[in-house]
């Protein structure tokens, strides 16, 4: 009977996450996935930084792929003051087979990513945290050894001109959490693909 009891909480537990959707100010869902390399990287691995910049993205999509020597920017300019990206796949590769591990591999060292790339593979993560495009940001700020959620939504305002972007939503972010003010905005709308899922 205690068998059973946990079971069904433990399944409501699921059930729940799977439902979620975090705001500014929430606890970060915690991960643990596999990277490219073949190893496991977890949000437990970042609790010596001051935060870190998760970035739901995939292979095929279009405005991923206008993002993607801006997010390696994001990387190369903010990890070394503590906020490194951590970039997840969230899309299921049966339904968008240009995001098989093998092909994310493939696009990692093409693209030399400086920063782990890891496959969503059940897709719990990516609806715990309530991301629906690829891009999807979510700044996650170190609060005394507890990750939150500061800021979420779009990198910039120009998906596909970076010369026309007027307005650095993580970045702007991020100096907001460095001079120790309110993040404004703290949500905006991600422009890019839907995440492709079975259901």
């Amino acid at each position: 009977m205690k068998k059973l009891v946990f079971t069904g909480l433990f399944l409501i537990g699921l059930a729940t996450m799977a439902s979620a959707q975090l705001k500014p100010g929430d606890k970060a869902v915690p991960f643990n996935l596999k990277n490219v390399d073949s190893e496991w990287v977890s949000l437990d691995d970042y609790n010596d930084k001051k935060g870190v910049i998760v970035v739901f993205t995939c292979n095929p999509c279009p405005f991923s792929k206008a993002y993607e020597q801006r997010i390696i920017k994001l990387h190369k300019k903010y990890a070394q003051i503590g906020y490194p990206v951590v970039a997840i796949n969230p899309n299921d590769e049966k339904v968008s087979p240009d995001d098989t591990f093998k092909k994310m591999q493939a696009r990692a060292e093409e693209r030399e990513f400086p920063f782990p790339y890891l496959k969503d593979e059940t897709q719990d993560i990516y609806k715990a945290y309530g991301a629906t495009r690829t891009p999807h940001v979510f700044l996650l700020t170190n609060d005394q050894g507890t990750f939150r959620v500061a800021y979420i939504g779009a990198i910039d305002n120009n998906a596909m001109e970076e010369r026309s972007v007027s307005e650095r939503y993580v970045e702007q972010a991020i100096q907001a959490l460095e001079n120790g003010k309110k993040v404004e905005p703290d949500v905006v709308k991600a422009i890019g693909c839907t995440i492709k899922t079975r259901g």
